[in-house]
């Protein structure tokens, strides 16, 4: 964990300067207008390392760099470009040559260690053209967090920049898949945002899958398959590793999501030939259907309020997504596109979307539509996409992308205006992710 503090005047660390830190944008120069305009251009950037312990602010400065620049609004400057090498937090820094050298935004810092071996983080973000501090913050952690730090200072420069929430601060989890394509060996792994800290979980045994986090990041659904026996959803805790089954039946039980408040789960039991939606209370495990009918309902994921809840089905003769409320009974189909096949829905965390896949011919596309089904666009289309999972800024959705053959499935970022794609590094082959709540408000 760490501690934050807002800086205050700048002349608190530096006597006599007299210029007054500010925690919000001091001119509506300094912000990103995000949208689907083709007219859309990064913002120029730089990150000087931070003063200090050098090796722990070079590696800061490089993962802030690396996050700002994947998100697609920002272009950071080339080092060799900056006109200060690594000008000093105390000091006002040389505006005109940053900006002769095409910067807009200028982030300086420095990393210091007290006593007891505690890291001592500040950092300052700068509006060149205008020559005011947009914000400046401080920081004390565990050496071991620094790493957890650069993502914090990348979500706050993100946030102040483009008026979106974080997401650099996040965790996914994911199935690492090894081994030859017609025996894969599947596990469930966790890692940051950016592929780095790959933590391998010992959850379940054989085949694993559908792994799902809960709102304060603490728990996971996910399923589990051992050779002979059904699927069946359970839950693990991701500090202790225990795990426990959602429901103890024999029946196969797939497709879990939590609901927002995190007290219950809805799944999918297959029962009498049919598979409909259950809503598992976690402390009773009592479970009440939410669907009747003789076809397959699955995949649900629940409106932010908790008051409604998507969900796929072949009720109508073939796979699309149904809308009804969140305690079952009518429920009225939504995806009305081009043609194809609509699954695997999940609800934006902002409520304005609902991500889905679509299978057409041979092609499956990750897209969006509004809650009622108008504005349907698709962000990216290949041979094999799936599996979407929001952001918790509701800005971007990571899904796996498997281009067939013997290699296997890679993970990949898209944001919701389709401008913005690339890939997200894993150790192997990977799928199904699931991203976490932002970590910085999840434990609240």
């Amino acid at each position: 964990m760490h501690r934050r503090q807002f800086l205050g005047a700048l002349s608190l660390l530096a006597p006599g300067l007299g210029l007054v830190a500010q925690t919000a944008p001091a001119s509506a120069e300094l912000s990103i207008r995000v949208g689907p305009g083709s007219s859309f251009q990064p913002m120029p950037i730089a990150v000087t390392d931070f003063a200090g312990e050098a090796q722990a602010g070079q590696q800061m400065a490089g993962v802030i760099t690396n996050n700002l620049k994947r998100s697609g609004y920002f272009l950071p400057v080339d080092k060799a470009r900056f006109p200060e090498r690594a000008p000093s937090i105390d000091a006002v820094p040389a505006f005109q040559a940053w900006a002769a050298a095409g910067v807009q935004a200028l982030v300086t810092g420095r990393v210091t260690r007290d006593g007891s071996g505690q890291l001592r983080t500040e950092f300052r973000l700068w509006d060149v053209l205008t020559g005011q501090q947009i914000v400046g913050e401080r920081y004390v952690s565990g050496a071991a967090d620094w790493r957890r730090i650069a993502h914090v200072v990348s979500d706050a420069v993100y946030s102040k920049i483009t008026g979106l929430g974080g997401f650099f601060d996040t965790k996914v989890v994911f199935v690492d898949e090894s081994g030859p394509k017609e025996n894969r060996n599947r596990r469930l792994a966790v890692m940051d945002q950016d592929g780095a800290n790959v933590r391998y979980l010992r959850a379940g045994q054989g085949n694993v899958g559908m792994p799902r986090y809960s709102p304060a990041g603490q728990m996971i659904a996910y399923i589990s398959q051992r050779i002979g026996d059904p699927a069946r959803v359970s839950i693990m805790n991701m500090d202790t590793e225990e795990q426990q089954l959602v429901v103890d039946a024999q029946e196969m039980t797939t497709s879990p999501r939590f609901t927002p408040d995190g007290s219950r789960v809805v799944i999918t039991l297959n029962r009498g030939g049919s598979s409909n939606l259950y809503l598992v209370d976690l402390r009773s495990r009592a479970a009440t259907p939410l669907t009747d009918t003789s076809g397959i309902d699955t995949a649900a994921s629940f409106s932010p309020d908790g008051s409604q809840i998507v969900f796929e089905s072949n009720r109508g003769g073939s796979q699309q997504i149904y809308l009804m409320g969140a305690s079952g009974g009518g429920a009225r189909r939504i995806s009305f596109g081009e043609g194809g096949a609509y699954g695997q829905p999940v609800w934006s965390p902002r409520g304005d979307f609902i991500a889905f896949t679509r299978q057409r011919g041979g092609s499956f596309a990750i897209g969006i539509m509004k809650p009622d089904g108008t504005g349907e666009r698709i962000l990216t289309e290949g041979f094999h996409n799936e599996a979407p999972t929001w952001a918790p800024n509701g800005q971007y959705i990571m899904f796996y992308r498997d281009p067939g053959g013997q290699g296997g499935g890679k993970l990949y970022m898209v944001d919701i205006t389709g401008r913005v794609e690339v890939p997200v590094p894993t150790p192997g082959f990977a799928s199904e992710p699931a991203w976490s709540p932002l970590l910085t408000e999840a434990r609240r």
